[in-house]
């Protein structure tokens, strides 16, 4: 793992884990993979970002102190009690954003969905 990552996770160090097993899952799934360290998110790219991982700025009322919010892009609306939030900036392209608190919520339904993400930001 890169520096930058680590020091990524200074203010929320609980959630390295969760992002670790995050990161580890997508880099077997995707040999193209391309990680990118911003201020506010690390973001995931084939030829366009396809998904983002991102810790808590400010508090949402009837959310978790501590989470790592992962961000995606579908061509569909995803309608499942996990999605946290999801808006359409595009027409046609929907952002989702989901709550993820232990590495075991990195599961194969989650996966599925960022690897959908994966193959809409390949079609652009």
């Amino acid at each position: 793992m890169h520096p930058d990552e680590l020091l990524f996770f200074d203010k929320m160090p609980a959630m390295l884990p969760v992002y670790a097993r995050l990161r580890e899952q997508l880099e077997a799934a995707y040999p193209d993979l391309g990680i990118r360290v911003g201020k506010s998110q690390i973001s995931f790219r084939n030829r366009y970002g396809f998904a983002a991982a991102s810790l808590p700025w400010r508090r949402v009322k009837g959310w978790p102190a501590e989470y790592l919010l992962v961000t995606f892009g579908l061509a569909r609306r995803l309608d499942d009690p996990r999605i946290a939030q999801a808006v359409e900036p595009y027409p046609n392209r929907w952002t989702h954003h989901v709550l993820v608190q232990t590495p075991e919520e990195v599961d194969e339904t989650l996966l599925r969905w960022i690897d959908e993400a994966y193959w809409f930001a390949q079609s652009k």
